[in-house]
């Protein structure tokens, strides 16, 4: 087996503005998994607060190349070790997976566990933190793409300016549009419930991470009202059974890349459903690879409603051609062996 990596670096369109600050670009690395006339890709593309660095993640890739590229441990027992450097652990275990589900001759959803044929699966749009003018008009465009669910970023400005975004947001798209929120973990607990009594005005179905990510009492509080109560962040901080146990959420945004692994991140979506708590997919603003790869979690989960999938138009460079195009509010799902990515790696 032989275990090869290459760092690559993409940029966004735009800046995109969140309550952490804004994103301009992102880095990581490419992997390619070589066993005799199978290949498989992955990709590991860290993301501050949430994985490991980004020099982390490449020692720790490195130092998996050179014990797996030895022969003397099996993935498993490597993958075992990168348990602390989720993003690492993400890009050689898609790797694998690419690698295996091509093997069998079968999409990488498929492989994952889905019994069933899936061609598409529904998406959300993400608008950034922008001022009320601006916000209205980007939700305009996106339901006229035929978008039925929308984000919008929120946390950076005083509440009562948050609600009136959201509020114009909902006047300008009507009552068939699904609205969601995503505070980044910027309020306290008085903010939040000031939030979330203004937006159950608008309709919004629920807001991602509105307390900090260790507030699970907090966000447990939160829940029973008209707004749900959606967790990503907390996921880097406790376990899935911890927050289920916590009673904290009412749904679970599952990003792969900080879950260590679409097979992570699947498990957790069916442990998850056993709990009656929903699950979305999003990507962490990834390049191909890792964007695809959410594609087939999402395809791979029963049920699943719309996903923060459509994130290939936030890039104005990639490392290759996207096989996902979104359209009409759906993305389609690759149903070539694997994962269905080429062109990365010439």
């Amino acid at each position: 087996m032989r275990v090869e990596t290459r760092e690559f670096a993409v940029s966004l369109a735009r800046p995109l503005a969140t309550a952490r600050g804004e994103m301009t670009d992102r880095e990581g690395v490419l992997v390619r998994v070589t066993d005799g006339d199978a290949v498989g890709l992955g990709e590991a593309t860290p993301l501050a607060s949430w994985t490991e660095s980004l020099g982390e993640c490449r020692s720790a890739l490195a130092s998996a190349a050179d014990r797996l590229t030895a022969g003397e441990e099996t993935p498993g027992e490597v993958l075992e070790d990168l348990s602390n450097a989720p993003a690492a652990r993400h890009g050689l275990s898609l790797a694998f997976a690419d690698l295996r589900a091509g093997r069998r001759g079968e999409p990488l959803y498929r492989y994952l566990g889905r019994q069933s044929e899936r061609e598409s699966v529904p998406v959300n749009a993400t608008l950034g933190d922008d001022p009320e003018a601006e916000t209205v008009a980007a939700a305009r465009e996106a339901v006229e793409a035929g978008y039925g669910a929308v984000k919008v970023k929120v946390g950076t400005r005083p509440v009562a300016e948050d609600v009136a975004r959201v509020r114009a947001v909902r006047d300008a798209v009507g009552q068939g549009v699904e609205l969601r929120a995503d505070a980044n973990g910027a309020w306290d607990r008085e903010q939040a419930t000031e939030a979330f009594d203004g937006f159950a005005d608008a309709g919004v179905r629920f807001v991602e991470q509105p307390l900090p990510p260790d507030d699970l009492a907090g966000h447990a509080a939160l829940r029973g009202g008209p707004v749900g109560v959606a967790l990503d962040e907390s996921l880097a901080s406790y376990s899935v059974a911890g927050v289920l146990d916590a009673d904290a959420a009412d749904l679970l945004v599952l990003k792969p890349m900080a879950l260590g692994g679409v097979e992570r991140a699947r498990q957790a979506a069916l442990r998850a459903r056993e709990e009656q708590v929903a699950s979305v997919v999003t990507t962490t603003v990834d390049a191909v690879v890792a964007r695809t790869a959410a594609v087939h979690l999402a395809a791979s989960i029963p049920g699943v409603s719309a996903c923060g999938l459509a994130t290939a138009d936030w890039l104005s460079t990639d490392v290759g051609p996207d096989p996902c195009p979104v359209d009409d509010g759906v993305v389609r799902v690759p149903d070539a062996p694997g994962l269905g990515v080429e062109g990365v790696w010439e």
